[in-house]
């Protein structure tokens, strides 16, 4: 498939994880694509990666939370590839903690970090990415990570998933004013299957798994659903960044052109379908009072 022959990609956050991922799919169907990060490190090297097999790809060193970096990362992807055509607004950090601090002893400077790229960073690369798109005046996609924290909350995370939460609106508002020049706008939530280097410090090794896919390789025994999945739907592997790229590239490529102000709960295993009250499987209304 070429589903992104003639089409130029910036994506932030793309030096690991899912927008890596992403890069690297896109690229091989035929998109040129910039790949931007906090790391350069990181950001060059997947480039590198494209590059290597005969594709387009240029890497840039850029914040997110800083509007001079999102400025200058689409004026560099225009300069370089002539044109803009999506901007997949990916990255994302972690909160302070890991869920170990409630919203009343986080700290102001420890909220502004994680929703400053969350949040604030999404909207400066899709502001940027929607000024060179209308200069073009033929339209153009912005897709965005969110996360099912924006959806539900996660315990100890009360930042993050204020941050998710505003990005999901954000989507509404972007795809509203911006849909009459030709911009659309959509989000994927995902819930499993992310990086587990979103676990780790921002120079470590780029590993390219899921946490289930590390998890399982670490234990070195083989996938059990039943045991270590905690959804309800039981596959025979498990969740991966593909299944979260796959969304993502529905949302990215002409496919889902109809489609704006939407986020899909993207690699759910099946989360979104049940109640958090425990209801044993075998219940009945006979059992009703053991509840």
């Amino acid at each position: 498939m070429a589903r992104f022959s003639g089409k130029v990609v910036a994506i932030t956050g793309g030096g690991s994880g899912l927008g890596r991922e992403c890069a690297l799919q896109w690229s091989e169907e035929g998109g040129k694509i910039v790949v931007t990060d906090i790391v350069e490190e990181r950001a060059l090297k997947v480039a590198a990666e494209i590059t290597d097999k005969g594709g387009a790809a240029l890497g840039v060193v850029a914040d997110v939370s800083v509007e001079g970096d999102m400025e200058n990362a689409v004026n560099t992807a225009t300069k370089h590839f002539g044109q803009l055509d999506i901007m997949f607004a990916n990255a994302g950090i972690t909160q302070a903690g890991w869920g170990r601090i409630s919203l009343e002893d986080l700290t102001e400077s420890q909220w502004d970090e994680v929703v400053n790229v969350v949040y604030k960073g999404v909207w400066l690369a899709a502001k940027h990415a929607c000024r060179q798109m209308k200069r073009q005046g033929r339209g153009g996609n912005i897709v965005v990570t969110t996360s099912a924290g924006g959806l539900n909350s996660y315990p100890g995370y009360g930042a993050y998933c204020s941050g998710k939460a505003g990005a999901i609106g954000l989507i509404k508002s972007m795809a509203h004013e911006w849909g009459r020049y030709g911009i659309r706008v959509n989000g994927l939530a995902p819930t499993h299957g992310m990086s587990v280097n979103f676990a780790l410090p921002p120079d470590a090794p780029v590993i390219g798994l899921s946490y289930e896919d590390y998890a399982v390789q670490e234990s070195g025994k083989e996938w059990d659903a039943k045991v270590m999945f905690p959804g309800p739907l039981k596959v025979s592997r498990p969740p991966s960044l593909r299944d979260n790229a796959a969304v993502a590239t529905f949302l990215a490529s002409d496919d889902s052109m109809y489609i704006s102000g939407l986020t899909i709960p993207s690699c759910d295993g099946g989360n979104f379908a049940i109640t958090s009250i425990p209801i044993p499987d075998d219940f009945d209304l006979s059992s009703k009072g053991d509840l």
